[in-house]
């Protein structure tokens, strides 16, 4: 049986700066809320290198909400937006804090941000500044990770890593952090760092420096549990699995995902081939098989990773690929939310439009004539009223040979909404996964391993930090 799977655009909104962060809340009386996080570099004076920490840079912070009222309803509505010195990672804390929500923010400043979700006197909930916390002069705060993957809600701790090779450990009190920890870990930037959900004295970094390291807060930080030199580029995506002891996925510039067990780094226990670079990596927060990859230059990516966990390993197979931005894919994240039913089907799926060429088969791509089009005005008509995707020609085509819409009759379905962003283009995509799994697995490993190779060939990796191009990119 050919598994069934749909990728399906709900909305697309323009950030306006360059959007590189996006994370739901994890908290489940919160599920509907977006945060979203920018960076853009200012034009700098002469006689300062737009790559040093000197230079400007901002950013803003989106807090959206989701709600699904109706087919001609956008489900996604702006709430609040507050400018902030340039965003580099934007990360909600798992359990609640004094009975609320908290997001941490890294920022280009070198400071670790936190904030704390309240609710109006309107009824609408708005982000306030509650700690702000400086990891260091003359540097930016890379990533941040909370120790609390597992829903812990003991010793809630903050690790962070940033542009001068540096891990930071915080511990969080009622209304501030404090800097337990700090030691130089990388050469060049410390591009990630991340607890181990199940052990959160374990602490992963990866830099610059092509090394994926290993730090046990116990045994002090002068030296690693572990270095591995297994990627050939620089490290910049650590997840540890919150439903699998000792898993562990690494992304790299060199445009590979590794899975790990973390009992034996040795050896990876897989190795993928995505393309782009992969810069953010996100464990499905039920389903533990399912890893979400954000790749630079090749869009986004749905693995598969059942039979690796299970000892088999190979390559992951891909299960769907979201290609509709236009720019470096960066910011990407599963929602909580509980989605009921597939969305209605049109009669129109299945028309072709003039102005796009459109891959079935699971795989959504869109290719416009126009270079300068972009998603927004295909979601809207000549009054600016918000039309959905399924009644809009820009859609995937579909058959019930090729590619049929997952039934919510099965059992076994799933239906996930995602939220991702891209950087030069600053747009930020919501959209659903629908996906039957096939009862064998035998056509889906293979079909995503022929997906995956393909996406590895004459893709360009260039290791820059967002925002800062390369020579002759864009």
């Amino acid at each position: 049986m050919v598994p069934r799977s749909r990728t399906r655009n709900l909305q697309v909104l323009d950030t306006e700066l360059s959007a590189d962060a996006v994370e739901w809340c994890p908290l489940s009386q919160w599920h509907n809320v977006l945060a979203c996080g920018t960076y853009q570099l200012v034009k700098t004076p002469d006689g300062v290198d737009a790559q040093s920490p000197m230079a400007s840079r901002v950013g803003r912070l989106y807090l959206y909400q989701f709600h699904q009222e109706g087919p001609l309803c956008p489900p996604l509505t702006e709430i609040q937006r507050i400018d902030t010195p340039a965003i580099l990672d934007i990360k909600w804390c798992h359990v609640p804090v004094l009975e609320r929500p908290l997001l941490g923010m890294a920022t280009a400043c070198g400071e670790l941000r936190l904030w704390r979700l309240t609710d109006s006197e309107e009824g609408r909930c708005g982000l306030e500044l509650v700690s702000c916390e400086e990891v260091g002069p003359e540097r930016l705060a890379l990533s941040l990770d909370w120790s609390t993957g597992r829903g812990d809600s003991t010793d809630a701790r903050v690790v962070t890593s940033d542009s001068a090779g540096c891990v930071s450990v915080l511990s969080l009190g009622e209304t501030s952090l404090n800097l337990l920890s700090q030691w130089k870990a990388h050469d060049f930037e410390a591009w990630i760092s991340a607890f181990s959900y199940w052990d959160t004295q374990l602490v992963y970094s990866g830099g610059d420096d092509c090394k994926l390291k290993g730090w046990d807060l116990r045994m002090g930080t002068s030296c690693p549990t572990f270095t591995s030199k297994r990627h050939s580029m620089g490290v910049c995506s650590v997840h540890s699995n919150p439903h699998r002891e000792h898993v562990l996925a690494t992304g790299s510039y060199d445009e590979h995902v590794l899975l790990w067990d973390g009992r034996n780094l040795r050896q990876p226990l897989s190795e993928t081939p995505l393309g782009g670079g992969v810069w953010r990596l996100k464990w499905h927060p039920s389903h533990e098989h399912l890893l979400l990859a954000a790749c630079m230059h090749n869009d986004f990516h749905i693995l598969h990773c059942q039979q690796t966990l299970e000892g088999g390993g190979g390559v992951c197979p891909v299960l769907a690929s979201y290609i509709l931005h236009n720019s470096l894919a960066y910011g990407a994240d599963w929602s909580r939310l509980s989605l009921e039913g597939p969305l209605p089907c049109s009669s129109q799926d299945g028309v072709e439009s003039a102005g796009a060429a459109i891959e079935v088969g699971g795989h959504l791509r869109i290719q416009y004539e126009s270079p300068t089009a972009s998603f927004d005005t295909s979601l809207e008509d000549e009054t600016g009223r918000y039309i959905p995707e399924n009644e809009v020609p820009l859609v995937a085509r579909t058959s019930e040979a090729s590619n049929p819409i997952p039934s919510s009759d099965n059992p076994n379905s799933l239906s996930c909404l995602l939220a991702t962003c891209s950087f030069y283009d600053h747009m930020l995509h919501v959209w659903r996964w629908d996906w039957t799994p096939e009862e064998t697995g035998n056509t889906m490993e293979e079909g995503g391993q022929g997906r995956a190779e393909q996406n590895n060939e004459g893709q360009v990796t260039l290791r820059t930090c967002p925002g800062e191009a390369a020579e002759g990119e864009i």
